[in-house]
């Protein structure tokens, strides 16, 4: 029955539909539709029933708990239930539920914790291979643990509570799980209670163990899994606040934390890297040696073995003897029986490969809850997390170190965290998801208060020293913060998630002007997360934001105005601009003085553009409009000062002047209205008086001003006297004058202009004071009588009529404008145009028209229906008829006159354009004024009169918004009619009007309010940025904060309070680092130097945190400062106390993370000077401290000086190591000569170092492994040993090889090399890895290979009994099958790098005897075992190789010093040795088969997993990883292995045993990666017993058959070793292996792997930034694998080209191959910075242009085609390569050679080609070389180029230089080809540079035929000849086939074909026989075809 559906229905939304679903399930299994067993197999049903508890609404719980009890009694039920984190999900739920259910609730617990009866454990297998059953489907297990799924929770199961699906939040979750020895836990356990203790000096010693051996030895997941100590340790991270000294333990804690956080990502880094990836389950994990092996087994076992030979390895490579090592235990738990089984085998007994380990029982553990531990074992997310909130409370406290500690361990853990969790986090429901929220939220909150704590105690009264910590710790504090919101909070979320005590200090730090100067990208992403978080904060920052911006401006107007010459106006406007609007804040009043005169100067001129006296005017506007009073009062007080001095009385005496020009930005209308708007009516004083003086000025100053200036004071006056003339006044002398305007006459000169003048005066009939319209009176009368027809018109003017109109318009009822603005027109447009007709019609009575006059004024309240009538003149008609009533026989008319005015004032009401046109028309307002006193009595039309003059005299003003700058512009769109509040308020209007202007337009608002400034952050940025700008930044700033008198410059409010002169010395790295320097300098005591030192070291982490390291402020200011002699005296004396050796371990430390944060990036400065720091004579304490002397030895009793003496030499050690990393790229030749003598030195001391630790007695292990990681680093450089005066380099290697042999010895062989502990791990890795650098040293220093038996160790215990032992290397075996890959790598690196001598082979083979397999079985099962990693299989191909090179017999030859491999057939008994062999066992190996699976399974990433938790492609299906989390899904494989399973069988027995068979061929053994089905267990055969069933396939005997479905990946690094090993063996056994390759399509499948894409995406992600979490070095190493590969192929298809062209000819091969090639060959590595990889490149490209080269040499005829088109595609890229290539020949002259070679033969066959086709006229013709470089237009300049560039070449190189000669045959290629090359040779003068040779080497010829000696002068004429013949076939191919080059070289040079002639004529009297000497009688030839040649033009 399907259950998906309703079990789905379990977690819908909606509560019915839940328990619809869950009853139905109830109904069915009650009815036994359903039974358990159906149940419990579905998982997502237990998932949905855990879910119902979480839903809001959670009904029939009490259902749900009986249906889990009933389930929980079956195996699968508990497992998914503990896999979904049920026990601890129902131990929370407990508490939660009604107290009648807890006892379902304990029920379930109880069943959870109820272990199943039989549970699954590793049975016990034969070490020999039992039949398989090749039919059967190979189990493929998931999960790291053979035990079965139930065996492997995830860490947090509660937070998996909704299931594997539902955590998004996890990138990584876990590593796999570890178990551990007894041994093991036993230390781990005494460290664990050591931290513990209640004595400090043992918890400190106790962190110094771990830090120097437990982490370095046990893999750092362990700290994970076994959380205990990490517990220990973050308890003591409490102690930072506790007294007595224990302060220092919690620095000891944070570094041991630091030390974890760090080996955690390396480990993360190492899973997934390809080249490590395995899939093998070791027990113990792939960082231990376990290297258990089975009993032997073989035809030579007898029954009963021996003592001897049932050790668990052969004794051979173990020493009997004992020897104490300091670790705590003489012998680990798994080889504790003594000497007995370590027992010397004396019989050559045939013992196991190490490689034939099947699985065997482990040794044992002991009791311990493994599903209990994984339970409490911590996620990599929680241990971050866990170290956040331990460690940020550290930051509060008031020590420099623990900040700065505390600080170093954060960024590690928040850069370990970006790796494990996502930001999913935030929208993750899930309870792990949630629990982590809350944990990050109250990190974050406390991050807010500690910086909120620090921003406020730098502003309390404590010393300096406190202050400035305060400081340093807020900066840091608040980079982390940013850095940790970064890494995991989006900003979109952050006003969701960010607690307030962080808002409100992110709000703190955006405003924190010093943070914001030194880290700007920092400061942006605070703002943006602030945006997000607090609305009104935001606001506040933008606003003092933009009055920073202002003050800047302010700034730097006043420094540009001040600059003589020529100044940029419109700049300065804009800054003027920008600087009123924080007038608040500086109040720098000299400014607005500034600005008006600049603004007097831009509108004095003439010629000043528009835009500038625009601009000019709105600043000056907004300076008399400012919202500030007294800088409103300074810009009157300004402006009238201007005025008074153009206008002032002091310039009547002087003729007519321009002086008067400086008021011209005075004389505008929006000037003057502002002035006499806003200005007079401010109530300050000081305002409105000098607005109206300024008016007074004007008004009067007509004698003052030229004519010019007074027409332009009338033009802008003109629209501003609506509101003058509401101050019109007799009685006020302002107001007089204003008056004065309207009486005195239009036709007096500079009066206003008529209609001006007349609506002027009917405007004063409006003013609310009745004495101004008195005086209109008498003005009336005038202009009535005096109009034309004024007899002819109504009324009839006399004192009666006028005394009218003093209170004519005074109506009680003002009308409304108001009109409507409908959507959609009520009438038709057909009816208004019908009443429009009445109304205008002269034949229709008047009543009527009266009516249709009404129903238009009614019509015409829609704004719609005006443009009906607009167009049929209205107005017009309303004029007619107003001008027909002011007639003496109008009265006629006079019924129409009301309807009529209401339509004129609808009209003109609506229509701005209609207004300004009847402005123009004085007539029209004497004739309204005329009805009006007609109608003086009708109120109505009274008002509608005094209507239409409203719209009439104020049109200006109503649209003074319009104004521009030089004169009034029509109106653009209708608007409603509104006036300024003045106007309304001055005069008596007979409408309602819409008001505006209550304040001026030009009125700024200020960004900061009042209350903004008042708060002290606000107040304390504008105050620094105030200051900054005035001294032009920070430098300046600081350079005058020791000057008081400069400083005095800025008072008041805004100078600089000592806490803002702190703050920004503090913050501003460069001054910081500066005074830091000083103190040193001047320092009396040890703590003033080491406090600086320490804030040296905050200045580093702050460019770390703000992801500026290496090119960061701090190097960059230390590189220009003199720091390195303040430093000098600490590090060119002893330290003679504790102190002195304190302060040196701060300054090393100092140093070697100033180094480290450079990287590649150090100054060569820095670097000569530590380097001569090292390699000074006399004391050198750097050096001589590494190796303490006899007095130091017996002064290290104290505890004290104990701890800081290793402290000191850790420092040292890590200084060193540091530095040798950093110096990898150094080319600076000082430098480098320097670094040498270095190396040697320091070499010298870490000998004397590993000699002290390596006393006979004891082993101090963290001085050794110190040492030994000092030398891993030393030795890594090539040429380490060759720079001693005194010692020999070999001297030297043999010294360090003897010291590190003991080490192995001691820590691996003595042990058997079987143990399982944990301890000394870190010894042998590094040991292992120092030999490989030594193997190499040896190789490269020594000139002969007697040096080899340096590196044999005895055989055997050293037993007085064994007189002599047998010399080998049989110690290095072991090590290949070490448990950790990184050893075996490392180890088989080594005996890769000795078989590369004859010797090695030998010695090696020869210690291989009595393993089973011999060397060669060993190593080839190592490449072919499919569960092992890339590096270590690319290792053991790399010996194979080896191997291959030395000849071999094809029989058994007696005394032949190399036999090569020996195979022996047990059924008939044949042997074989030599050739024959290796051919019998790469076929019984199914080596090719394998090397297929390896291709098929290539894996070309950078990474296995990435971190956001995608998992690689071909993961296996069906496996959930026992219910992790997807985010664990990383670490599913292709090939999950059981333990049972994964190890490979043997080959064979003594050599290479082949099992018996039917038949006489070979049967395949099993491969190593085979999954083998379990077998029963009755047919496990004992230890002792033989089986002899041989391992037969099925009759399908196909090999996929054999292989497992799913194997490791392959990485291009093995492929790349494998096509080596191919090469070899092609060129051993041609036949065979080109057989094998053709028969396995191998060529095929290895040449589709190359991919030049994925190499451009690389090279384009090293030119761009990388994220963190993939650096560069990862790119460059994927880069430079894929070009490896690609070489390694390039060299294998010459090989096969060489053997079988047919190999590599074949369509589908060549033309991806080829696309490919090209593509590769045209990369552009510009951009690319690292040298090596560069060098890669060239490299590369050097074989795939010898592979070109080969495959047109051996193919021609099939491959030009398809190289030419290739090469065609992408025609201009590969020239630009060639060009290129040939520029390199100085440094890459491989390249240059191949590239030309190439090139000359591609040109060679290109033209036998062509002369084919011309004789074969049916072909059909395909691009060709010659017609790329000539006929493709678009690439004209490209075969110039390449023509230029390689006679440069030629010319530019010596006769003797080798590549002359390559360069001259590229040349004669081309000119025979190309028409534009031999152009661009003759006119090169090319032909007269051969003749010039010619006519040398003739008279040397000469010279030389009269010298003795016919030996001597046969030499000379060779090398002459070939000169002379290179100079004719360049002169020939110059002419070839080219008149045009004939004619202009006959033409140039006359004489050429006389000197041919003569040349020819020489060489046959003076050189040898041309019979005797064939190289004569070639130059005869050139010769006389040359002669031929000129005579046929």
């Amino acid at each position: 029955m399907d259950l998906t559906g309703l079990i789905r229905k379990l977690g819908h939304p909606l509560a019915e539909i839940r328990e619809r679903a869950l009853r139905n399930i109830l109904c069915k299994v009650e009815h036994n539709l359903l039974c358990p067993a159906d149940l419990v197999q579905e998982r997502l049903l237990f998932l949905r029933l855990l879910e119902w508890f979480n839903f809001p609404s959670a009904p029939m719980k009490e259902e749900v708990l009986t249906l889990l009890s009933s389930l929980v009694k079956y195996p699968p039920a508990v497992q998914h239930l503990v896999d979904l984190g049920a026990v601890e999900f129902f131990s929370k739920l407990r508490s939660n539920v009604e107290p009648d259910l807890q006892a379902s609730v304990d029920g379930l617990l109880d069943g959870l914790f109820t272990l199943p009866s039989e549970a699954p454990t590793p049975r016990r297998t034969s070490s020999q291979t039992s039949p398989l059953d090749f039919s059967q489907k190979p189990a493929v297990l998931t999960g790291y643990f053979p035990q079965g799924r139930s065996s492997f929770q995830q860490t947090e199961g509660p937070q998996r509570l909704v299931g594997p699906q539902a955590v998004k939040c996890l990138k990584f979750c876990a590593f796999p799980w570890l178990p551990l020895t007894t041994t093991d836990r036993h230390v781990l356990s005494s460290n664990e209670s050591s931290l513990r203790s209640s004595k400090h000096t043992l918890i400190w010693n106790t962190c110094e163990l771990l830090k120097d051996v437990i982490m370095e030895d046990f893999p750092a997941e362990i700290f994970l899994q076994r959380p205990q100590i990490v517990q220990g340790l973050l308890s003591l991270l409490k102690l930072a606040f506790a007294g007595d000294g224990k302060h220092r333990l919690a620095l000891q804690s944070a570094s041991c934390l630091q030390q974890l956080c760090t080996n955690l990502r390396n480990r993360l880094n190492f899973h997934r890297d390809p080249g490590f990836f395995s899939s093998k389950q070791d027990t113990v994990s792939q960082n231990s040696s376990l290297s258990y092996c089975p009993e032997p087994r073989g035809a030579h076992h007898s029954q009963n073995p021996s003592p001897g030979s049932s050790s668990p390895r052969p004794s051979v490579l173990g020493r009997t003897g004992q020897r104490p090592r300091g670790d705590g235990q003489d012998w680990d738990a798994a080889s504790s029986s003594g000497s007995s089984s370590h027992a010397h085998v004396t019989s050559r007994m045939s013992a196991p490969s190490p490689l034939d380990r099947g699985p065997v029982d482990l040794p044992e553990l002991g009791a311990e809850d493994v599903l209990g531990l994984q339970l409490q074992q911590l996620s990599l997310p929680q241990f971050c997390v866990s170290v956040l909130e331990s460690a940020v409370p550290l930051l509060r406290t008031g020590s420099r170190q623990m900040v700065i500690r505390a600080l170093e361990l954060l960024v590690e853990d928040v850069t370990l965290m970006g790796d494990a969790l996502s930001t999913d986090i935030w929208d993750d429901n899930s309870l792990f998801a949630i629990d982590m929220r809350e944990k990050l939220l109250t990190v974050l909150e406390s991050l807010g208060e500690t910086m909120s704590h620090h921003k406020s105690s730098v502003g309390l009264e404590q010393p300096e020293a406190m202050l400035v910590h305060h400081r340093m710790a807020f900066v840091s504090t608040s980079l982390f913060t940013v850095r940790l919101l970064q890494t995991l909070l989006p900003v979109e979320k952050a006003s969701q998630f960010l607690p307030e005590a962080t808002s409100a200090a992110l709000f703190l730090l955006s405003l924190d002007m010093p943070f914001s100067l030194e880290y700007p990208n920092i400061s942006e992403a605070v703002v943006a997360y602030l945006e997000q978080l607090n609305s009104e904060n935001y606001s506040i920052y933008k606003r003092t934001a933009e009055v920073v911006y202002s003050l800047e401006c302010t700034c730097n107007f006043i420094v540009d105005v001040g600059k003589k010459g020529e100044k940029n106006l419109v700049e300065l406007l804009e800054l003027a601009d920008q600087a009123l609007r924080s007038f608040s804040v500086h109040q720098h009043f000299p400014l607005i003085k500034e600005i008006i005169c600049l603004c007097s100067k831009i509108w004095k001129s003439a010629q000043a553009s528009p835009l500038l006296q625009g601009e000019s005017q709105k600043v000056f506007l907004r300076l008399l409009a400012h919202p500030l009073l007294a800088v409103k009062v300074e810009a009157y007080r300004c402006s009238l000062e201007i005025t008074k001095e153009c206008l002032g009385v002091h310039n009547v005496t002087k003729p007519v002047s321009s002086v008067c020009n400086g008021i011209h930005f005075l004389l505008h209308p929006k000037v003057l209205y502002e002035i006499s708007t806003f200005g007079i009516q401010e109530p300050k004083n000081e305002v409105n008086a000098a607005a109206k003086a300024i008016l007074m000025y004007l008004l009067q100053g007509r004698l003052m001003m030229t004519a010019l200036t007074w027409t332009k004071f009338i033009e802008a006056l003109c629209p501003v006297l609506p509101v003058l003339q509401g101050y019109a006044d007799p009685e006020d002398t302002l107001g007089n004058c204003i008056l004065l305007l309207s009486t005195v006459g239009a036709e007096a000169e500079g009066a206003l202009p008529h209609t001006t003048w007349l609506r002027s005066v009917l405007r004063l009939l409006l003013v609310k004071k009745l004495a101004v319209r008195s005086v209109a009176l008498k003005l009336f009368a005038f202009l009535l009588t005096n109009e034309d027809g004024a007899d002819r018109k109504r009324p009839c003017v006399d004192a009666g009529v006028l005394s009218r109109l003093a209170n004519l318009f005074i109506v009680k009822n003002p009308i409304e404008l108001k009109l409507d603005d409908r959507r959609e027109a009520v009438i038709k447009v057909e009816t208004v145009e019908k009443v429009y007709e009445i109304f205008t019609s002269d034949d229709i009575d008047f009543v009527l028209r009266k009516s249709a006059a009404e129903q238009l004024a009614v019509i015409m309240q829609d704004m719609k229906m005006h443009a009906v009538v607009k167009k049929s003149c209205l107005i017009d008609k309303i004029i007619e008829y107003l001008n027909r009533c002011v007639c003496q026989d109008g009265e006629d008319v006079e019924c129409i006159i009301q309807p009529s005015l209401t339509l004129f004032r609808k009209m003109l009401s609506a229509d701005p354009v209609l207004r300004v046109s009847l402005i123009q028309r004085p007539s029209l307002l004497s004739l309204l004024l005329r009805v009006s006193l007609i109608f003086h009595e009708d109120c109505a039309i009274v008002t509608e009169v005094g209507a239409v003059f409203c719209l009439l005299l104020f049109d200006e003003v109503s649209r003074m918004d319009t104004w521009p700058v030089n004169s009034s512009s029509q109106p653009s769109s209708p608007s409603v009619f509104s006036l300024p509040l003045s106007v309304i308020r001055r005069y008596h209007l007979p409408v309602h009007v819409h008001g505006h202007h209550a304040v001026s337009p030009y009125s700024i608002v200020l960004p900061v309010s009042a209350d903004s400034l008042s708060l002290k952050p606000v107040a304390d940025m504008l105050r620094v940025a105030w200051n900054l700008s005035w001294y032009h930044g920070i430098d300046n700033l600081l350079k005058q904060m020791n000057s008081e008198a400069n400083i005095q410059e800025v008072s008041g409010p805004l100078q600089l309070s000592a806490e803002d002169a702190l703050t920004l010395k503090v913050t501003h790295t460069a001054r910081g680092l500066q005074d830091c320097l000083h103190s040193i300098v001047q320092a009396t005591a040890h703590r003033e130097v080491r406090a600086a030192v320490t804030r040296m070291g905050f200045y580093l982490l702050n460019d770390r945190l703000s992801l500026k390291s290496g090119s960061g402020l701090c190097g960059v200011t230390l590189n220009s400062l003199a720091w390195h002699t303040a430093l000098n005296r600490f590090l060119q004396v002893l330290p003679v106390c504790i102190e002195d050796e304190k302060l040196l371990i701060d300054v090393i430390h100092f140093l070697n993370k100033l180094i480290k944060e450079q990287n590649t990036n150090s100054s060569v400065e820095l670097l000569n000077w530590i380097l001569e720091l090292f390699l000074r004579h006399g004391p050198n304490p750097l050096l001589d401290l590494l190796v303490p002397t006899d007095s130091q030895a017996r002064e290290e009793a104290d505890d004290v000086r104990t701890a800081v003496r290793q402290q000191l030499q850790r420092e040292l050690i890590a200084l060193f190591g540091t530095l040798l990393l950093g110096l990898r790229a150094v080319t600076d030749r000082k430098c480098v000569e320097l670094l040498r003598v270095f190396h040697t030195q320091l070499a010298l001391r870490l000998l004397q170092c590993l000699r002290v630790t390596d006393a006979p007695h004891f082993y101090g292990l963290p001085s050794l492994e110190r040492t030994l990681r000092g030398m891993a680093h030393l030795t890594a450089a090539p040429g380490w040993s060759a720079h001693s005066p005194l010692t020999k380099p070999l001297d030297i290697c043999a010294k360090y090889l003897s010291g590190l042999l003991e080490v192995i010895t001691s820590f691996y062989v003595e042990r058997g090399g079987n143990a399982t502990s944990f301890m000394g791990k870190g010894v042998t890795k590094s040991t292992v890895l120092c030999l490989l650098h030594l193997s190499h040293e040896m190789m490269a220093q020594a000139r002969r290979s007697d040096w080899m038996p340096l590196w044999f160790l005895p055989l055997g215990g050293h037993h007085e009994d064994h007189v002599s032992t047998p010399q080998g290397l049989a110690w290095l075996i072991p090590l290949w099958v070490d448990r950790d890959p990184e050893v075996r790598f490392t180890s088989l690196g080594v005996g890769a790098a000795l078989t590369t001598l004859e010797a090695g082979c030998v010695a090696l083979a020869n210690s291989c005897q009595n393993i089973s397999g011999g060397l060669w079985g060993t190593v080839l099962n190592i490449l072919l075992d499919q569960s092992e990693c890339s590096m270590v299989r690319r290792e053991a191909a790399f010996i194979l190789q080896n191997l291959l090179v030395i000849p071999m017999p094809t029989e058994i030859i007696k005394d032949y010093t190399w036999q090569g491999p020996c195979v022996h057939d047990e059924d008939s008994g044949l042997s074989l040795v030599g050739k024959p062999a290796l051919q019998a066992l790469l076929y019984h190996c199914h080596f090719y088969d394998h090397v297929n699976q390896m291709v098929q399974h290539c894996f070309q990433g950078r990474y296995m997993f990435d971190v956001s938790g995608a998992a690689i492609d071909g993961t296996s299906e069906g496996s959930d990883f026992n219910g992790l989390d997807d985010s664990f899904k990383c670490w599913r494989t292709p090939s999950m292995l059981s333990a049972q399973d994964q190890d490979p069988s043997s080959l064979s027995t003594s050599e290479t045993m082949v099992p018996p068979s039917v038949g006489a061929e070979f049967q395949p053994s099993v491969p190593s990666g085979v999954l083998l089905p379990e077998a029963p267990r009755d047919q496990v055969a004992s230890p002792g017993q033989r089986e002899t069933t041989s391992a037969r396939p099925p009759r399908d005997s196909s090999f996929p058959a054999l292989l497992p479905k799913h194997c490791v990946w392959a990485t291009p690094s093995l492929l790349s070793a494998t096509c080596s090993l191919l090469d070899n063996l092609l060129a051993i056994a041609p036949g065979d292996t080109a057989g094998a390759l053709r028969q396995a399509h191998l060529l095929e499948r290895l040449c589709g792997i190359a991919d030049s894409a994925l190499i451009e995406k690389c090279v384009q992600d090293l030119r761009t930034p990388l994220p963190p979490s993939s650096p560069g070095e990862h790119a460059q190493a994927q880069v430079s694998f894929l070009l490896e590969y690609l070489s390694s192929l390039a060299r294998l298809l010459q090989s096969c080209l060489l053997v079988d062209r047919d190999l590599v000819v074949q369509d589908g091969l060549l033309k991806p191959l080829l696309a490919n090639v090209v593509r590769v060959l045209t990369i552009c590595t510009r951009g690319v910075l690292d040298t090596e990889l560069v060098l890669a490149f060239h490299g590369t490209w050097t074989h795939l242009f010898n592979l070109l080269a080969a495959l047109l040499r051996k193919a021609g005829d099939v491959a030009l085609p398809l190289v030419t088109a290739a090469l065609a595609k992408n025609w201009a890229a590969v020239t630009g390569m060639f060009c290129r290539c040939v520029g390199l020949s100085a440094t890459c002259p491989t390249l240059y050679t191949a590239s030309l070679q190439f090139l000359c033969i591609l040109l060679t066959e290109d033209t036998k080609k062509r002369l084919q086709d011309k004789e074969n006229t049916n072909t059909c013709h395909s691009p060709t070389v010659a017609l790329l470089l000539d006929k493709i237009e678009e690439n004209q300049k490209l075969p110039e180029r390449l023509s230029e560039v390689i006679l440069q070449s030629y010319e530019g190189k010596s006769s003797k230089d080798p590549l002359r000669r390559t360069a001259a045959h590229a040349l004669m290629s081309l000119l025979a080809v190309s028409r534009r090359a031999q152009r661009h040779a003759l006119k090169a003068d090319l032909i007269d540079t051969c003749m010039e040779q010619m006519r040398h080497i003739n008279a040397q010829l000469n010279l030389e035929s009269l010298r003795p000696g016919k030996a001597a002068l046969r030499k000379k004429e060779d090398g002459f000849i070939k000169d002379l013949s290179t100079a004719m076939q360049l002169l020939r191919n110059c002419l070839y086939q080219n008149e045009e080059c004939k004619a202009k070289t006959t033409l140039k040079s006359p004489s050429v074909k006389r000197r041919i002639d003569e040349a020819y004529s020489l060489a046959k009297r003076t050189l040898t026989d041309p019979e005797e000497s064939p190289l004569t009688a070639y130059y005869l030839r050139c010769l006389e075809n040359l002669v031929q040649l000129l005579s046929s033009s």
